[in-house]
């Protein structure tokens, strides 16, 4: 063999290797941008399966869930403004809460869909007590709340989970996805434990 056919062949087989070392990086970074630029554009949660199923290639939700928590590492290292965080079942890019009172002045005209406190309070009771009755709530309340109910239900924060067994099978209310993607929670065990209420009273 000559030597330069012997040259060309040890220089393809460092070109191979070379390309061997830097393919895994450069999937793996090509898949966290695939993830991060799914996120950026939605605002619904999107759950692992269904991002491992749009980013195709038999990815699995370990893979998702790895990719996700080295992006954080990323915005954290770098001191960036939002993280992705699970939201009502899903993933979801979201603001840290030191920027809260900020966002909260820049958004004024959502100042005027903010709950009424009869609408928080009945949406706290519905949510700590579902599956519940109208009755129930009214009975703790001390006030008809028909009316906020159904505005409740109108914001797609409040739904019909079924019928009570007893006379007249009066309707059950619980909260919703949309509630759990309103208030940041990742299911209904996030919520705040009711002795934290009291012992800050």
């Amino acid at each position: 063999m000559s030597e330069s056919v012997q040259e060309r062949q040890n220089d393809t087989q460092q070109l191979e290797a070379e390309t061997t070392d830097a393919t895994p990086e450069t999937d793996e970074t090509d898949m966290l941008l695939k993830v991060e630029a799914v996120l950026m554009t939605t605002d619904r949660p999107q759950s692992s399966s269904r991002l491992a199923d749009v980013l195709g290639e038999g990815l699995g939700t370990k893979l998702i869930h790895q990719a996700i928590e080295q992006l954080n590492r990323g915005y954290a290292e770098s001191g960036r403004s939002f993280r992705i965080e699970r939201v009502a079942g899903g993933w979801q890019i979201r603001t840290l809460p030191a920027f809260a009172t900020l966002l909260s002045a820049f958004h004024r005209d959502k100042a005027a869909t903010r709950l009424s406190p009869a609408a928080m309070e009945t949406l706290a009771l519905i949510a700590y007590k579902q599956p519940t009755l109208r009755a129930e709530i009214e009975a703790i309340r001390g006030v008809a709340s028909g009316e906020v109910i159904r505005s409740l239900m109108e914001r797609r924060l409040v739904k019909i989970v079924g019928r009570a067994e007893e006379l007249g099978r009066p309707m059950l209310y619980g909260t919703t996805k949309a509630f759990l993607e309103v208030f940041g929670l990742a299911n209904l065990k996030d919520l705040p434990k009711v002795e934290e209420f009291s012992s800050s009273a």
